[in-house]
């Protein structure tokens, strides 16, 4: 038993000591900014999320009816669109429009005004990511459970957590090519979800849904090649190479994981969940591309004043 509480012991001061190391290379000027001191409060706040939409939300509106946050969702689509464009400009300003060659560009480590908000960007960009964990909090509300898919989920936790880890060892240079495609796309996808969210008026100006998944796909196809051009180059002083190899991997697993969704929703015609697509049906449902999911009223369809009033009670 002694033995083995000395072998605990000192695994643990491993762990410790592996822990602080990685605390060590956290870029200075990222300090001050919230939730970068440590993993700590990132992590449990993804925990908490985790939590939230896989078991308590789920189990808070199991005899409960679904909220229809018709308001607050279309002010929060217009703000992500704002806070988008705003990541991307400053993006752009700090180097991606301005310094970068768009091939080998290093992290600039100075304390130059532009460097710096290259760093305040890189911050922006990965709270937005926090901010949208709304998305899922909206579906569980609403109880739009065909919503909170595996991609989902595994898209909005896993992508926070490795960007914390890579904003605070390397703010800047070619690895933050992807997080502008990113907020590019996110433009255009809460543009999308905002009309969505506005009710059926707005319907006709959407025709252009089924290509969302599309950008979406091209975004990991950009962020892959661009990210191959490390592995050609003879020479290149990119300080976090390891970054690099991560993106790689990462615009080339959710490109698999979007093929995927696409194949099932626009080849397949699985693209919505069953008791939505009996809703579609009657005409009482609107489908946005497997994320946002707005209820309206398929005025052409009555068959008198008590079945319209029906339908628009539904």
């Amino acid at each position: 038993m002694a033995n083995m509480l000395r072998e605990i012991q000192e695994i643990g001061s491993h762990a410790m000591d592996i822990y602080n190391y990685l605390l060590a290379g956290i870029d200075p000027r990222l300090k001050e900014y919230p939730m970068m001191q440590t993993p700590i409060a990132m992590s449990a706040t993804l925990l908490c999320y985790l939590f939230f939409v896989l078991y308590l939300g789920p189990r808070m509106m199991a005899n409960r009816k679904p909220f229809q946050l018709k308001e607050a969702m279309i002010v929060y689509n217009f703000s992500l669109v704002a806070l988008s464009t705003i990541i991307v400009y400053e993006f752009l300003m700090s180097g991606w429009a301005t310094t970068y060659t768009w091939r080998c560009d290093p992290v600039d480590t100075s304390n130059s005004p532009q460097a710096l908000r290259m760093v305040r960007v890189a911050w922006l960009f990965w709270f937005s990511k926090i901010i949208e964990l709304i998305d899922t909090v909206f579906f569980v509300l609403r109880k739009k459970h065909g919503q909170v898919t595996f991609l989902h989920i595994f898209h909005h936790s896993f992508m926070p957590w490795t960007w914390w880890w890579g904003i605070v060892y390397a703010p800047g240079g070619m690895g933050s090519f992807h997080a502008m495609v990113n907020s590019t796309v996110h433009i255009i996808m809460y543009f999308y979800y905002g009309l969505s969210a506005a009710g059926p008026r707005f319907q006709k100006f959407l025709w252009w849904k089924k290509y969302m998944t599309a950008i979406q796909l091209t975004q990991f196809v950009l962020v892959s090649l661009h990210a191959t051009q490390y592995y050609f180059m003879h020479s290149c002083d990119y300080q976090f190479p390891m970054i690099l190899h991560l993106i790689w991997m990462y615009g080339t697993f959710f490109f698999v994981l979007f093929s995927n969704f696409w194949i099932q929703a626009y080849v397949r015609g699985k693209r919505l969940p069953k008791q939505d697509a009996k809703q579609c049906q009657n005409g009482t449902a609107v489908y946005t591309n497997g994320k946002h999911h707005e209820n309206g009223v398929n005025h052409g369809a009555s068959n008198g004043n008590s079945h319209v009033s029906k339908m628009k009670k539904a």
